[in-house]
């Protein structure tokens, strides 16, 4: 009869440890799903002509896209760096991007560095949502 409990109690954990690694990714799915909070920021820096020149292991370009949170992935984003960090690619030498990151807007202006949600809506005249 005891190893009949043991058996019923592993049973047991298992079963609820399956229902928590199922809930779980139920919850991270349902997350990821959602619209960021600036998606619609974000696209309309896309459709206004504003583009981010940038490299993946630039801790800079990695903190620009953060302040975007999951709506990062709708930035007007141009990776600027080889593989293994071998320099830069074709279209940003050939528009002389030097630094990372670097926004260009409509008019031409350039800026270096990250820049903040309210000066990307200044020169944008794209809305932040309240």
């Amino acid at each position: 009869m005891n190893i009949m409990k043991k058996r019923h109690k592993k049973a047991l954990y298992w079963i609820i440890a399956i229902v928590a690694v199922v809930t779980a990714a139920w919850a991270i799915n349902s997350y990821s799903n959602q619209p960021g909070e600036l998606d619609s920021f974000a696209q309309c820096l896309e459709d206004q002509g504003a583009t981010f020149y940038g490299a993946y292991w630039c801790p800079a370009c990695n903190q620009q896209k953060t302040m975007f949170g999951r709506s990062q992935d709708l930035l007007p984003y141009e990776e600027c760096s080889l593989p293994n960090r071998g320099g830069r690619n074709e279209l940003c030498t050939g528009l002389g991007i030097e630094g990372y990151p670097t926004w260009e807007f409509p008019d031409g202006e350039r800026v270096t560095g990250v820049v903040s949600l309210e000066e990307l809506s200044r020169k944008t005249s794209c809305e932040l949502p309240s």
